[in-house]
């Protein structure tokens, strides 16, 4: 079987897809990757004659997938299997509804992937696999959702020459991303693990860890194929259980030894945390404030951390010597621009190394998205959400003037934070209409931050040049 795989730009590592592709072709299938910003997919479609195309689709840019779809398909003068997953399929199946769209898989894929790439290439019925909703003459057949898989070692490591093939800048940096579990008990009202826990509900752990030593060897054999110079893990929650983090602690430094970044949560940052994160090597962390109104943070976002702990882990984190940086939203339902200037003071007391501020956007499936959309507070539906989360706000504001100062001043929020003698002129700057010169600044500081601060390391001139292309690329 040919399965295709497509998206749009480099700029996102698509471990999703690897793991696909490192278990179809472990099958026996045949699988590749295009990327539209360094191919034409059409063309490359004309060539590779695939059977199944397959996406991963985020909201804000589903849109630009289903139309790249319907040409693809008509390319190919019908004859393949247009199927899609990700974030967005996952939480809007109704997608399925789209010209063009033959199937979407609904949680994790991995399994699914394969049951439905084997049933075709047998000539076998493939309309009733589970975590599949499939279109056919016009009817939707909905299945329902397997278990989670338990067991994450049992996963051939992410196929990264499919990406890398593709991709040199990504082959060549010396910072690669890594994943060492899966799953998330909490159920922030924003987040799509709180979406993903229901429809998973009764069917499995939803926190699932790789092996230390399972990790340990992708992260070995990583470092003996490609440059491999700085660590980035992407888990939701890397630092949970204790016990898996000092075995982590005792192996990592011995065995790989290199600076690395991961995630934490406040509540469960300690003293004994920060002493096994920083004997690990850990050179920063990421850390999610997400409001500086407590109330707020509590009711709204049901996320139940207090100031004291957010200022406390923040304290024990830099006394540590480990790097910060924290993320958080404005323009929140039910917030202010009064309550983003507390988000705002809350970041400047916690002195992250970079404060990462986003817009809201009220992602389809989640509460809080579901809530915005209930009580009439969007303007427009998913389709108007940007592919960017610091954009712009679709959130209805009783005043366009406060909605345009929030907006500009997530694009100033990181300067204040560094600087908080700033805030009287950004006070001012923020009812300026919105303007390029904010988006650039916003870009350059945390282009820099990242680089010199977060996600440090000795690289290459020719590496350095090809980060600033980039980045002028993203730009």
């Amino acid at each position: 079987m040919r399965v295709l795989f497509v998206i749009r730009h480099a700029d996102y590592i698509p471990l999703g897809l690897m793991h696909l592709s490192s278990v179809l072709k472990k099958a026996g299938h045949q699988v590749d990757l295009v990327i539209s910003t360094h191919q034409d997919p059409i063309q490359a479609a004309k060539e590779f004659k695939p059977q199944i195309v397959g996406y991963t689709i985020y909201t804000g840019l589903h849109r630009y997938y289903l139309e790249l779809n319907k040409a693809i398909k008509e390319a190919l003068g019908g004859k393949v299997l247009s199927v899609f997953g990700g974030p967005h399929a996952t939480f809007f199946p109704e997608v399925i509804e789209e010209e063009g769209v033959d199937g979407v898989c609904i949680g994790e894929g991995e399994e699914a992937m394969l049951d439905l790439a084997n049933a075709l290439e047998g000539g076998d019925d493939y309309t009733s696999i589970p975590n599949w909703w499939f279109k056919r003459d016009g009817e939707i057949i909905r299945n329902r959702v397997r278990p989670l898989l338990e067991d994450l070692d049992s996963l051939p490591f992410p196929d990264r020459e499919l990406f890398y093939s593709k991709d040199a800048f990504s082959r060549e940096s010396g910072l690669k991303h890594f994943i060492s579990s899966r799953g998330c008990p909490y159920r922030c009202s924003y987040c799509y693990n709180q979406a993903f826990n229901e429809i998973y509900r009764g069917l499995g752990k939803i926190v699932r860890h790789r092996s230390v030593d399972n990790v340990i060897e992708e992260l070995r054999w990583v470092k003996s194929k490609y440059p491999l110079r700085f660590v980035v893990f992407l888990d939701d929650l890397f630092i949970w259980p204790l016990k898996w983090v000092e075995e982590f602690a005792e192996k990592y430094p011995r065995e790989i030894g290199l600076p690395f970044f991961c995630n934490v949560r406040p509540n469960l940052v300690s003293k004994e945390l920060v002493r096994l994160l920083k004997e690990a090597g850990c050179h920063s962390v990421g850390m999610g404030v997400e409001t500086g109104d407590e109330d707020l943070r509590r009711t709204l976002l049901k996320r139940d951390v207090t100031q004291q702990q957010i200022l406390e882990s923040a304290r024990l984190i830099k006394e540590a010597g480990i790097r910060l940086i924290t993320t958080n939203m404005i323009g929140l339902p039910g917030g202010s621009l009064e309550v983003d200037f507390k988000t705002l003071e809350l970041n400047i007391a916690c002195r992250p190394d970079y404060a990462n501020v986003f817009l809201y956007q009220p992602y389809p499936g989640t509460e809080l998205g579901e809530y915005a959309r209930e009580h009439g507070l969007l303007e427009g539906f998913y389709d108007d959400i940007g592919p960017s989360a610091w954009d712009h706000s679709i959130i209805r504001f009783s005043d366009e003037k406060e909605k345009r100062q929030v907006e500009n001043l997530s694009k100033l929020f990181a300067l204040v934070v560094e600087w908080p003698f700033l805030m009287p002129l950004v006070k001012v700057l923020i009812q300026l209409p919105p303007n390029p010169l904010f988006r650039l600044v916003y870009k350059l500081w945390k282009g820099y931050t990242i680089k010199t601060r977060i996600h440090p390391y000795q690289a290459s001139l020719k590496e350095l040049w090809q980060t600033v292309r980039h980045f002028l690329k993203m730009f």
